[in-house]
């Protein structure tokens, strides 16, 4: 009303002022982006920023990848950077890592001393198009690609990406259902990392591309079509996540979920009925597996005195395990007010019938049913 007498009383005047105001102003609203797509922005964008980075793998290129994961780079950087290989993953990984050797010799001065040393040349990404075929080129990821450095005195570094879909799927039976984040976990020499929603996908990749040492990268491929809300500093094209830093999601005080990949979305909606029940769980994403951020896992558990770890994989020498360990080495053992308990895939190859597959990989009721148990519910 005040507006209207103002302009009844100034006439014209008044319709200046109502012409300046302007709608109030919000910060831009997050983009939703599914995991498929932020590993695509993640290679196109490294692929742009780097001319010595190349994709290669069965069906990267004319096909767009097995899961489109590389739709379009093919088309926008050639058969030269985007290359498809034949079904033959120890010959294409030991290339690969032939490429990332490929290096130039430099004179470096340490001291009063005048050394060649080894600079980094190609970055290579090798897709495998699951991960239960990186068997076939085990030799290639451990003895070439992860001792090389150390072998070399630390002169050759070997800056390689091997990514693919990890873990169970749906309907693929034992030999497509593995998890192998124990297995390349377990090898000095490798960084290892396991990502579970598009930002984790997109700023742990690009690190991954920048990195100077072998980094194994596990996707899921139930995860692919997932979308998720990316800020504007995510999408950024010099957004980066460290290498060995988990990630918080969900803050608690009575227990702590520890999880990767795709089970981090099971503890958070395993967390959201708990809190019904009055039970708030801290759910820590680990985002890397080798190097393990053992700190943030401590720091959690010193605040809730309750432990559960949560994976898809099997549990013997696992990594709920070796979690479980180092909580029972370290400092944050003398603040569990109960014994630490994993939550893991069951121990046998994979059934192929459907309703045996959902009983051999952690489920929502399970993650609750042990987080009762543990707090004597």
């Amino acid at each position: 009303m005040a507006s209207i007498r103002c302009f009844l009383r100034s006439g014209k005047s008044a319709v200046s002022v109502v012409l300046r105001r302007e709608f109030s102003k919000t910060s831009p609203a997050a983009v939703q982006v599914n995991v498929r797509d932020a590993l695509n922005q993640a290679m196109d964008e490294e692929l742009e920023r780097d001319e010595r980075v190349f994709l290669l793998g069965e069906e990267v290129a004319q096909y767009d990848g097995a899961y489109k994961v590389s739709r379009g780079l093919w088309k926008k950087y050639g058969d030269k950077r985007i290359i498809d290989t034949p079904i033959t993953e120890m010959g294409f990984a030991g290339i690969a890592v032939g490429a990332a050797f490929v290096s130039q010799l430099v004179l470096t001065r340490l001291n009063h001393l005048l050394l060649l040393c080894f600079q980094a040349g190609l970055r290579p990404i090798c897709e495998f198009m699951t991960w239960n075929f990186s068997m076939q080129a085990i030799d290639q990821v451990i003895n070439s690609a992860a001792k090389t450095y150390y072998m070399s005195a630390g002169a050759q570094p070997v800056p390689i990406v091997f990514r693919g879909p990890n873990g169970s799927s749906a309907g693929v039976a034992a030999q497509h259902s593995q998890c192998f984040a124990a297995w390349y976990g377990h090898c000095p020499g490798l960084k290892v990392v396991s990502p579970w929603n598009s930002e984790d996908a997109r700023g742990l990749l690009k690190a991954a591309i920048r990195d100077n040492n072998p980094v194994v990268f596990l996707e899921n491929e139930l995860m692919y079509g997932v979308p998720f809300d990316l800020s504007e500093e995510v999408m950024h094209k010099d957004f980066v996540l460290p290498i060995g830093k988990a990630k918080v999601e969900r803050q608690g005080t009575h227990i702590t979920l520890v999880s990767h990949s795709r089970c981090v979305g099971f503890c958070l909606d395993a967390a959201a009925v708990l809190a019904k029940e009055g039970v708030e769980c801290e759910v820590v994403n680990l985002r890397t597996i080798r190097p393990l951020d053992v700190e943030t896992i401590e720091a959690s558990v010193m605040k809730t005195g309750h432990l559960v770890t949560v994976e898809g994989g099997w549990p013997q020498y696992g990594v709920g395990a070796e979690i479980c360990a180092r909580i029972m080495e370290g400092p944050a053992f003398n603040y569990l007010d109960a014994p630490a308990v994993r939550v893991t895939g069951v121990d046998i190859p994979m059934p192929y019938a459907k309703i045996l597959e959902d009983h051999s990989v952690p489920q929502i009721k399970d993650i609750i049913f042990t987080v009762k148990k543990v707090l004597n519910m």
